[in-house]
């Protein structure tokens, strides 16, 4: 299996009113095709904002990031970015803020417009394509959220924080849609959380930073017993608690 994603001796500094500030330091991994990676670290490593670098949204004080082989040095059409907040507009129906980015790239034809029904039609909300965000859940605001992202077609999906914003409840919920779409639509996808339980259950690997400077502290690969893996099912499996207690000790939260 192919990497889509190379990251190679990322640092990030920046300038504050104290001074200058090491974010990130000597960052390296890789990310295969079609798999789900989590980045979980201590508050103020870096996660968010390495998120902020692998999209080309930022540029790094040092290293590199690979996209299929070619460096990043700008934004890309094969990246597509959700944040904690859906940021869908409350003026705008849900069809048309699933056709947001691709009004923005001058993108709209038919046959976008087909997949953009096609995608609310396979994840339930088609019925609900003329509402406004305010006549939704948490759960289906955050569902329009990712096909707006996916009508673009990105091979990549970053995730930071994406399910934060909601009760826990409404939180488990999502995570099963959102796993399920991202598999189904056979995408790559990294995801920047704070919740131990919520990146093992999703990811095929964890990725944990140090505090700042955030570097790769370690990287877990996540092997569940359990024969149709969602993130309820990971949950119960039974390795589930060693992988949480392990990565426990490595953000040293107790601290």
């Amino acid at each position: 299996m192919k990497y889509v994603v190379n990251v190679h001796n990322i640092g990030m500094k920046y300038q504050s009113l104290n001074g200058e500030i090491n974010a990130l330091e000597k960052i390296n991994f890789s990310v295969r095709d079609g798999e789900f990676v989590s980045i979980v670290g201590p508050s103020g490593c870096g996660k968010s904002t390495l998120l902020s670098i692998i999209s080309g949204l930022l540029p790094p004080t040092s290293g590199t990031i690979l996209l299929n082989g070619e460096k990043v040095t700008g934004t890309s059409n094969k990246i597509g970015y959700m944040l904690q907040k859906d940021h869908l507009f409350d003026w705008r129906t849900i069809f048309q803020n699933v056709m947001l980015g691709l009004e923005i790239r001058k993108a709209v034809t038919p046959e976008a417009k087909e997949r953009a029904f096609q995608l609310l039609k396979t994840y339930g909300l088609y019925d609900f394509r003329n509402k406004y965000p305010n006549q939704l859940s948490g759960g289906m605001r955050q569902r329009a959220a990712l096909i707006r992202t996916l009508v673009t077609d990105p091979q990549i999906l970053l995730l930071d924080e994406a399910f934060s914003a909601l009760d826990y409840q409404t939180r488990l919920a999502v995570n099963e849609d959102i796993y399920s779409i991202i598999k189904k639509e056979k995408k790559t996808a990294i995801l920047v959380t704070h919740d131990i339980a919520e990146s093992i259950s999703m990811a095929d690997r964890v990725i944990v930073l140090s505090k700042r400077p955030g570097t790769v502290k370690n990287i877990y690969e996540i092997s569940l017993s359990c024969d149709n893996r969602t993130p309820l099912c990971s949950r119960e499996a039974p390795e589930f608690r060693a992988y949480f207690q392990n990565i426990w000790k490595e953000l040293d939260v107790h601290v």
